[in-house]
Parts: structure tokens; C-alpha cells; sequence
């Protein structure tokens, strides 16, 4: 099978782009791009479907860039022959980023601009004056430069792309999009880029395509077991926050990892909860800055970080049916209700954004439905590597788990949720240690936390812009996992005294103690070391005297 497979040289590219995908070390092309490449080549429409992390942004790249290209051998005037529609701003910057590595080796002859941030549109004139060969933004801000005619597309555009087809409509840009098609000329190639084929992708389709080609390539939505394992335990709120806590200070779950929670504060209460035991961790929340959200993200992927605590769309979307906590939360409910207006609409963690090598995915409140699920868990197990799902189920959310499991299994019976086998007995020991931590970290101190950091980030993002853009290397050491600590910290929580540690997991974690240890002796080392030497000097231990020898010595040499 492998020996019939297409290879990346046999699509008819041109070599400048040949010799880009040879650079990113792309061996041969994933099974989206071998069938969805040569059919664009063909001037053919296209609505395709497949998983989260199977090349889908490539997929649509290459072949507007190889057409870009073609169409520049006949000398033609510099016109937009190509837009990309993307529902985030996150996801604009990273598709924006995606051509530029494509064309490394043409970079004169085909030029990208994303528009989806939050510049004024004065300040993206001058850059859409130049008619970029490919725009990227998101359809309300297209559909405002062509309302102010810094872009024209009636006459020039050749390509229309959708990507995250699925969420464009979620996000409210349904309107958006139907005003931007009369701006757009009668005769277009559009591909439809999409992970799941909901309603709202079947209406875009009648209203984009033209006798497309529709490619169902994966019958899972997700890898199977062999490369993604998924597993859900029961557990209620507090035990949500205890088992947090266990898995990540006994390091039972390694490598870098996304905790996802219902709603923005609950990231506050978590990330202030972890703090309690000196567990760092970054919020991304909608509210930051969106140089901030994707510094964080560029910075995650280097491997600044290992936790990242995030909220997806749904959230976003509809404050009232994201947050699935326990009873008793009318208030926060109403704050988020309230501080809703602040947030940015264009703004979605869970799908489209490239988090790379990520190994974990927790779910640490259940997504409400089951194409959220499939996002979240989507960021793990990305291409061909290996990736781990856990979800924590209250008993509220077990409807949720059902919903989940029904699809995945009715689309691939490797794909159910197993049980997570954890004895919830053998870490009651540190229950009285969370219940101590859970009380420091009050409504008000969230607040707090929440106000410190946007204002923290603003003053990163704005104030510090031109600086950061003459030092780049300052803002490598800028992070974002630091303490907010408006919650009170009690030191002796960052210790976990050897008799707490269950005995069945005594042998793994006393490893990592050890080194943990050592870490911290350094300091004190010098101070005992001396220590000790004073002791072996001393006659009433050791019963010589040396101090006459020396005084001998010491004549001699005078």
C-alpha cells in the first residue's frame, strides 16, 4: 500500500514550493493532502472532511499557492487572487504562518496578509493597498475592508477557502458571510475545509460550492485506541480538584498537557488552586490580548510550559449552558453573563489552533456536546503521535458521556471511553490538603486574578509592543505561567511528605522526589558541608588535636 501512495513530487509542483515542503521535512503527503491536491489542481471544488491534525491547512495551501504561481508565468498585474476565511484570529495567524513557510522560496511572487487582528482598519489599509496575493481573516473583518473598499475582489479573486467550516456559523458569522458573496465575482474555485459535517457545513455548501467533490476520508473523527487512549473517571467537585492535584504533583500525567474547564472563571479557580502547591500554570482566556493568547501558544509549543487551563467556544458562546458546575453557582453564572461583553467573539482554544506535541488532553468539566469533544481531544495525538484523553464525570455530565460515547462508538468501535482504573481511597490523604487549598481561593480572589491578568497583559501587549519588536530575546524570557497570588499561600502545600504518597505508587514518585530534593539542597549544601568538616576537627569527637601542628608550621615558614 505504502509503495502506491502519492509522493509530493509526482503533484506536479513547482519546485520553489517543492523544495519548501522538502525544508519542513514533510516526507510524503497525509492522506487529505494526496486526494484533496490533485483534484484542486484540476480546478475542481471541494468539501472535505477529516480529523483535527491530518494536514487539512496544507491541504488548501499548496494548491493555492501552486496556482498563484502558474498564473504568475503569464505577466499579469498584482491583484488578491485568494482568500482564506478562518473563524479566529489564532487560527488566521497560523494558516498566515503556514504560506509563509510554503513560500520561503517564492516569497517575492506570492504574498500573504492576514487581516484577522485587532489593528484598526486604517492601520490594515496600506497593507490590502498592496493587494497581497492571499488574504486571510475572519469573515467580519473581510466584509469591513470590502465595506470601506480597501479590498476588491469582484474582479481579481480565483480561490475562496473556508476553513473550520463547522464553527463559522457558531460563531455568529452566518450573516457575515452571506453579505461577503456579493463582493465576490461569479465564477470561483472554493474548497470547504471542515473536521465534522454539521448542518450549518451542508448550508455553506449550498451556498459556496459548485458541483464539488466531497471526501470523507477517516470513518473515526478520531485516531483509534492505538494511538489515542481515552478514558473517563466519576468523580464529583471536589474530587475534580483532588485528582487534578494527585495527577499532576505526583507527576502521574507527563508531558505537556491541556486541562479544558466550562467557563473562564473556573480557569482562574483552577490555576489558583494549582498554585497552592507550587504547580504553574498559563489561563488562556478570550479576554487577553490576542498577541498575548498567541505568544502563549507559540511559547507552549516550545515547551516554555506544561499545563495550559483553557475554556473552547461553546463557553464562549453561551456563558448559561458552558459552565456544567455543581449547584450553587447563580452568581458566578451572572459574572460571566456580565463580563460576557468583553470578550472576544473570534476566539476558539479547542479547534483550528496548532498545539503541538501535546500528550495529554483533561477534560476537567465535560464539553456539553459531542463535537466539542471531539475538538478538545482532537489537540492530542496529532499526525502520527501518541496522545492520552481523560475526562472527569460528575453525575450531572453523565448524559453528556453517554451522547459522546454513542457517536464514537457508532463511528468506530476502538473509539469508546474506558474506565480510569484509580482508587480514589489510596489519595484520601490528601484531601485535607485540597480542602485547605479550595478554601484559600475564594470568589473574590478569582476576581482578582482575573483583573491582575488582563491588566498584566495589556501592559505586555501594547505598552511593551515597540520594545519587545527591537529585543526579541525579551520576549522569549516573557512568561505567562507565573503566580497571581491574590489567594493566601500556605508553603508547606508544595511538599508531599513521603507518608501521603500511597505505597503502590511510592516507587515512581520517590524517583522524582529524590531529584526534587537534591534541587532544593543546593543552596543549603555549602553551609553542611563545612559544617562537617568543622565537626571531624573537633577533638571532643574525634579526640586529635591537630592546632599545635599548624602553629609549628606556621613558625617554620616565618
Amino acid at each position: 500500500m505504502a509503495a502506491e501512495r502519492l509522493q509530493f513530487h509526482e503533484l506536479g509542483l513547482d519546485d520553489r514550493l517543492l523544495k519548501a515542503i522538502a525544508d519542513l521535512g514533510w516526507s510524503q503527503p497525509t492522506l487529505i493532502q494526496e486526494k484533496a491536491i490533485p483534484l484542486a489542481l484540476e480546478g475542481k471544488d471541494l468539501l472535505a472532511r477529516a480529523r483535527t491534525g491530518s494536514g487539512k491547512t496544507a491541504a488548501y495551501a499548496v494548491p493555492v499557492i501552486q496556482r498563484i504561481l502558474a498564473s504568475k508565468q503569464s505577466v499579469r498585474e498584482q491583484d488578491v487572487r485568494a482568500l482564506i476565511l478562518v473563524p479566529t484570529k489564532e487560527l488566521g495567524q497560523q494558516v498566515q504562518t503556514m504560506i509563509r513557510q510554503l513560500t520561503a522560496f517564492c516569497s517575492r511572487d506570492v504574498r500573504v496578509a492576514d487581516i484577522s487582528g485587532k489593528a484598526d482598519l486604517s492601520a490594515q489599509r496600506p497593507i490590502l493597498m498592496e493587494k497581497p496575493d492571499v488574504v486571510v481573516g475572519t469573515p467580519s473583518r473581510v466584509l469591513a475592508h470590502l465595506s470601506a473598499q480597501n479590498l476588491v475582489l469582484h474582479s481579481s479573486l480565483e480561490t475562496l477557502v473556508v476553513d473550520e467550516a463547522d464553527l463559522l456559523f457558531s460563531f455568529g458569522f452566518e450573516a457575515d458571510l452571506k453579505n461577503l458573496l456579493c463582493h465576490l465575482p461569479k465564477i470561483y474555485q472554493s474548497f470547504l475545509m471542515s473536521a465534522t459535517l454539521t448542518e450549518d457545513v451542508q448550508a455553506l455548501k449550498e451556498l459556496l460550492l459548485h458541483n464539488p467533490v466531497i471526501l470523507k476520508l477517516q470513518g473515526s473523527q478520531l485516531p483509534d485506541s492505538s494511538q489515542l487512549q481515552q478514558y473517563s473517571i466519576k468523580c464529583e467537585e471536589e474530587d475534580k480538584f483532588l485528582l487534578i492535584y494527585t495527577l499532576l504533583r505526583l507527576r502521574l500525567v507527563q508531558g505537556k498537557t491541556l486541562v479544558f474547564v466550562g467557563a473562564v472563571d473556573r480557569c482562574y479557580r483552577l490555576k489558583l488552586f494549582l498554585e497552592q502547591f507550587g504547580i504553574p500554570a498559563c489561563v488562556l482566556n478570550s479576554e487577553l490580548p490576542v498577541q498575548s493568547r498567541c505568544h502563549i501558544i507559540t511559547q507552549f509549543n516550545q515547551g516554555f510550559y506544561d499545563y495550559i487551563i483553557a475554556t473552547d467556544e461553546q463557553s464562549l458562546a453561551d456563558p448559561t449552558a458552558a459552565s456544567q458546575a455543581p449547584a450553587g453557582k447563580g452568581k458566578k453564572k451572572k459574572a460571566t453573563e456580565r463580563g460576557g461583553k468583553s470578550k472576544d467573539k473570534e476566539y476558539g482554544v479547542s479547534r483550528g489552533v496548532d498545539f503541538q506535541n501535546v500528550a495529554n488532553v483533561i477534560n476537567f468539566d465535560f464539553p456539553t456536546t459531542v463535537e466539542s469533544y471531539i475538538h478538545r481531544v482532537g489537540r492530542t495525538a496529532r499526525a502520527d503521535n501518541p496522545g492520552t484523553a481523560l475526562s472527569f464525570i460528575a453525575h450531572t455530565e453523565l448524559g453528556l458521556l453517554s451522547d459522546v460515547e454513542e457517536a464514537l462508538t457508532g463511528d468506530h468501535a476502538d473509539s469508546a471511553l474506558k474506565p480510569y482504573e484509580f482508587k480514589m481511597e489510596e489519595i484520601e490523604g490528601f484531601r485535607y490538603r485540597c480542602r485547605d487549598a479550595m478554601r484559600s481561593v475564594t470568589k473574590q480572589a478569582v476576581k482578582e486574578a482575573r483583573l491582575k491578568e488582563i491588566k498584566q497583559e495589556l501592559l505586555n501587549s501594547e505598552k511593551l509592543k515597540t520594545y519587545f519588536e527591537d529585543n526579541p530575546r525579551d520576549l522569549q524570557l516573557l512568561r505567562h505561567d507565573k503566580d497571581l497570588h491574590p489567594a493566601v499561600i500556605k508553603p508547606h502545600l508544595k511538599n508531599v511528605p513521603e507518608y501521603l504518597v500511597p505505597e503502590t505508587l511510592r516507587s515512581t514518585v520517590n524517583m522524582s522526589g529524590r531529584r526534587r530534593r537534591k534541587r532544593k539542597e543546593k543552596p543549603e549544601g555549602v553551609i553542611k558541608t563545612s559544617f562537617k568538616n568543622i565537626q571531624g576537627k573537633n577533638p571532643l569527637k574525634s579526640f586529635r588535636y591537630t592546632g599545635g601542628r599548624h602553629r609549628k608550621g606556621k613558625a617554620g615558614q616565618s
